[in-house]
């Protein structure tokens, strides 16, 4: 079956955060919003009509997850990452956010520091606030063109109070896709340190060829047994409201401690659609998933080259993974509000602020590129509009 990604839905009307919310974050109802973190397609109809089918039976009391469940990630991750996992080591929470909060609080006392290699996903800031944890960062090095680790940072940092590493692989905003070399030396420096490796691969399915995620708990046994994997359908398949997460953890004393924290938080499984979504995903979703990066990949290369054609003052990042860009708005010689309020109201596009993923975002804008082409090239139009304007 062929996809059409070019024709979406209208979103509008529908409680939709991306596009009905834009006055209360933009403050003007007249931006194209390429902010948060979902896309405008249509999902996979598989999952639709296994929805449907489900409501079919008018009642929605009390369940659980059946085998079937396990058996599609387990399915999935074999094929896609050639990971091998045990239905014992997959326990649900309700998005990948929920579950890197209970690792937290799991994991860590009041006190503690949990790195972060910034700039990064904003979200990590406050869940480690909220558990009275420090954030130690470790700022990634942008060459201009791309990021990278800073390991030799990361080892002049650490303290006797470091106990956590959360890692963003893929890497978002920056969309990078961490090699295996770059993730054993990583690896070998938090087993030096006795630090838990907390991986958030929400993005691990979309990666860009020829690059190639690579599961950090997959690399080797003494790694499988310091870190836990946080995965989820959200990002690939578009059903982020549905709220199912897996965290996986092969370690059973990391498990055990775990699942004492889930109890806490009273979290022990999915809802009865997210369930059903997920494993329509997994079990019949392949064909969406590879038009869909063939969609996305197309995407970015015109993206790539209309900034460099149109609107060279502003420097793409080739994004290894993600559909999130990171616009470098340095040459516009904007402080960063200034340059918040430019996109806002000159060029009526909403993205996400860079200073929000740490201060070495500042001069970033992120840009969510899941959307049609359509969409994309007006507001491209309008950054280059209002740039030739100035």
């Amino acid at each position: 079956m062929k996809y059409n990604f070019d024709e979406i839905p209208n979103r509008i009307g529908t409680n939709c955060a991306k596009w009905d919310n834009r006055r209360a974050i933009f403050g003007r109802d007249d931006v194209i919003p390429m902010w948060i973190a979902d896309m405008d397609f249509g999902v996979e109809p598989a999952i639709v009509k296994a929805m449907e089918e489900r409501l079919k039976h008018e009642v929605f009391g009390y369940t659980y997850s059946p085998d079937s469940y396990y058996k599609s990630v387990i399915n999935w991750m074999q094929k896609r990452f050639q990971w091998k996992i045990e239905k014992d080591w997959i326990k649900f929470t309700p998005g990948v956010v929920p579950g890197v909060n209970s690792i937290i609080a799991a994991f860590t006392k009041p006190g503690d520091q949990v790195i972060l290699q910034t700039p990064v996903y904003h979200p990590f800031y406050r869940l480690i606030k909220n558990n009275d944890c420090e954030v130690l960062e470790n700022p990634l090095v942008y060459d201009g063109s791309n990021y990278k680790m800073d390991l030799e940072n990361l080892k002049e940092i650490i303290t006797d109070k470091t106990k956590m590493i959360i890692l963003c692989s893929p890497h978002n905003p920056g969309g990078r896709v961490w090699t295996m070399k770059e993730l054993k030396e990583l690896g070998e420096i938090c087993i030096e340190n006795n630090i838990l490796v907390v991986s958030d691969e929400i993005h691990g399915d979309i990666v860009y060829k020829p690059n190639k995620h690579t599961v950090f708990a997959q690399i080797n046994d003494e790694f499988a047994n310091n870190s836990i994997i946080c995965t989820a359908p959200n990002k690939t398949f578009n059903i982020a409201g549905l709220e199912t997460a897996n965290i996986i953890i092969q370690n059973e004393k990391l498990r055990k401690q775990f699942e004492i924290q889930l109890d806490k938080h009273c979290i022990h499984g999915p809802n009865i659609m997210g369930a059903v979504a997920l494993e329509a995903a997994y079990v019949n979703g392949e064909q969406w998933y590879n038009q869909l990066m063939d969609y996305l990949n197309e995407n970015v290369e015109f993206v790539l080259n209309y900034f460099e054609n149109k609107i060279p003052k502003i420097k793409v990042q080739r994004p290894q993974g993600t559909y999130l860009l990171w616009l470098d708005c340095s040459q516009l010689n904007m402080s960063n509000d200034e340059l918040n309020k430019f996109f806002i109201n000159k060029c009526k596009v909403g993205l996400n602020n860079g200073k929000m993923f740490g201060q070495a975002g500042e001069q970033f804008q992120r840009m969510n590129i899941g959307t049609s082409r359509k969409i994309i090239e007006e507001a491209l139009n309008r950054i280059e509009n209002a740039i030739n304007s100035l």
